[in-house]
């Protein structure tokens, strides 16, 4: 298991992500790279990636704003502003545009305090297939880290 990996409730392998606001983009990214069989990224690779996704993911904002600009919490112009520094968190919206940037599904998986398996709390980007997401792990309070998913584990359903 590479050092970066350490067991989640001893079932699977997490990749822990630093958190320095681009948590969920280098989340999305260390997936992608998996998903494509590429080596993992590390840990400045992760931050130009997430960075260079950012950057697309506030585009496609742009290119969408017909669609988005209603659940965005703000302004649209200050949201998309804002969205572009490295430090701001990033959220549903933002997976949302990432799946759409890499045209690859994206699966948020969650830790079920009561039984200690993990559950599926959002699904982004279906269609571009349902089989093999990008899977992060939303830790509740404002963090998401990367899981490495290859033996295809089972989790409970919204």
């Amino acid at each position: 298991m590479p050092q970066s990996e350490k067991s989640f409730s001893n079932k699977l392998p997490i990749i822990w992500i630093p958190g320095d606001g681009r948590c969920l983009f280098r989340s999305v990214v260390y997936g992608a790279c998996l998903r494509r069989r590429e080596p993992s990224p590390s840990l400045n690779r992760q931050k130009e990636l997430a960075d260079d996704l950012r950057a697309k993911v506030v585009d496609e904002f742009i290119k969408r704003r017909a669609d988005t600009e209603w659940f965005l919490e703000d302004d649209f112009d200050t949201y998309t502003g804002q969205m572009r520094k490295p430090h701001v968190w990033g959220g549903e919206p933002e997976l949302l545009m990432s799946s759409h940037v890499l045209q690859m599904p994206i699966t948020v998986v969650m830790e079920d305090k009561k039984s200690k398996n993990l559950k599926v709390i959002a699904e982004y980007g279906q269609e571009y297939g349902k089989d093999n997401p990008i899977r992060v792990i939303y830790h509740g309070y404002g963090h998401y880290d990367a899981f490495n998913n290859s033996s295809n584990t089972t989790y409970s359903q919204k």
